[in-house]
Parts: structure tokens; C-alpha cells; sequence
């Protein structure tokens, strides 16, 4: 099972660039996205379905913000929309597919960038969402929790871990939150299989930080370990330009 996860940064956006073009060349089992910021009938759905897609989507309730999909090639036996809290979930920011004894979740962690008040919701929905997949894991043991973290868990992660120190998106608790729920029984996929520095997944648009690559890895699948023997490859595509982000793959021997 080949699972990609992109955030896009505006589905239309990314589709006037050639999104689904690039999807029928590399056709993913699944494919997570995140900030599609549109609805439904927004979207070219019978283009999407001729690749070989279901689809499955989670807007925000707000027009032109955030949201997240599944698109899966293989029939999924549920599907589950948000956490049950409305105050996350009118931001469109959790979908769970299951499939058989996996589920495949694509999340959009909140950005604490615009000031103090998104930060301090973004802690909150830290804890929340660390108790919630916690819970989750009784019923769901076997997860892929692929998406935008919006967090850079190390140095290695980040261009200039210094200079950024102080930065949303690499804040000391924010670290600490992500050491501490991979301990709760998870493996960042990427770096468990791929120990290079170098790797980002984001770049800003200014002063041409892609060309140089001066970005931040802060896209991830995170998997349970019970998982670790199925991980067979991890990858990022950052020659794919359709966003600010670039997608990012992980293989299972499923």
C-alpha cells in the first residue's frame, strides 16, 4: 500500500497546476490531502473518479479554509469525519479511513503563526488530539496518521534551527509535544528509515528558500508500532511544485 500525503495548499490551485495529471502517472493507493480549502461542488469530482478514486472530504466550515480528504483506490469499509468536538472539527482537520485492521487518517494540525491567541489554540488541539488518537488506538491499534503537523520535531528537521528557535513551528513545547507522543507507542516514519539531513517538506515563497532549500519538515506519516515491520519505503518529492509543500510517501507491506 503506497500512501502519499500533500498538503496543497488550495485543491483548484493545485489542480490548474497539474495535480491530477501527476496522479495518474504515479497513482498512490491513497492519497491524504490537507487544506483543500474548498467544498465538494468546487471540485472536478468526475475527473478525480476517472483516475480510480474515491473520494472522501471534510471542508471547513469556513469558505476557502483549511480542510482535508482521503482519495483511496481501494474501497474503504468506513469512514469517519472529525473527532466529535465541533471546535476542531469546523475547521476541517481530521478524516479516518479504515481498511480492514489499518486506518488511514489525514490531519491538519493548526498553525500558531498569525499570533499568541491561534498558539495557544494550537496547544490545545495538541493535547486534545493526542488524547483522542490515544483513545482511538483500543479499537484502531494498526494507524497511519499522515498530514501537516505544522511542527518540526528536531534540528535536523529545519534549515535554521537556531535563528527559528523561537519560532511557531519549532517552539521548545512544541518539540516536546511531539517527543512525547511519539512515546506513547509511535515512529515517525520518515526519519525511522531515512536519517540524511536536508529533507524538508515546506518552503516558504519568499527570498527563494525552495531553490536553496532552506525549508522545514512538517509533513509526516506517523505510524503505530506495531507497524514497523510492514514500513518498506519512505520518501519526499520535492520536484513536485504544485504548493508550498511537496507530497510525501510511505510504503507499507500490507
Amino acid at each position: 500500500m503506497r500512501i502519499f500525503s500533500y498538503n496543497v495548499n488550495g485543491i483548484r490551485a493545485a489542480i490548474s497546476k497539474g495535480l491530477l495529471q501527476w496522479l495518474e502517472a504515479n497513482s498512490p493507493d491513497v492519497v491524504c490531502l490537507q487544506e483543500i480549502k474548498a467544498t465538494q461542488d468546487q471540485i472536478p469530482l468526475m475527473e478525480i473518479e476517472m483516475l480510480g478514486y474515491q473520494h472522501f472530504w471534510f471542508p471547513a466550515k469556513k469558505k476557502g479554509y483549511s480542510g482535508v480528504a482521503i482519495l483511496s483506490k481501494i474501497t474503504p469499509d468506513n469512514v469517519v469525519y472529525g473527532m466529535n468536538n465541533p471546535e476542531y472539527d469546523d475547521e476541517g482537520r481530521f478524516i479516518r479511513a479504515d481498511f480492514g485492521d489499518l486506518s488511514v487518517v489525514s490531519v491538519y494540525h493548526p498553525s500558531g503563526t498569525s499570533g499568541d491567541e491561534r498558539q495557544d489554540f494550537k496547544m490545545k488541539w495538541l493535547d486534545f488530539f493526542r488524547s483522542y488518537v490515544n483513545e482511538l488506538r483500543k479499537s484502531r491499534p494498526q494507524l497511519v496518521i499522515s498530514g501537516d503537523y505544522n511542527i518540526c520535531h528536531e534540528a535536523i528537521d529545519i534549515h535554521d534551527p537556531i535563528r527559528n528557535a523561537k519560532s511557531s513551528g519549532f517552539l521548545p513545547e512544541e518539540r516536546q509535544w511531539f517527543t512525547d507522543f511519539l512515546s506513547d507507542g509511535y515512529i515517525d516514519s520518515f526519519r525511522h528509515l531515512n536519517k540524511e539531513p536536508h529533507h524538508y517538506s515546506w518552503w516558504s515563497y519568499r527570498a527563494n528558500a525552495k531553490q536553496n532549500n532552506k525549508g522545514w519538515r512538517i509533513d509526516y506519516h506517523i505510524v503505530t508500532e506495531n507497524l514497523n515491520d510492514m514500513l518498506k519505503n519512505v520518501s519526499i518529492m520535492p520536484e513536485v511544485n504544485f504548493s508550498d509543500h511537496c507530497p510525501i510517501v510511505v510504503e507499507l507491506n500490507k
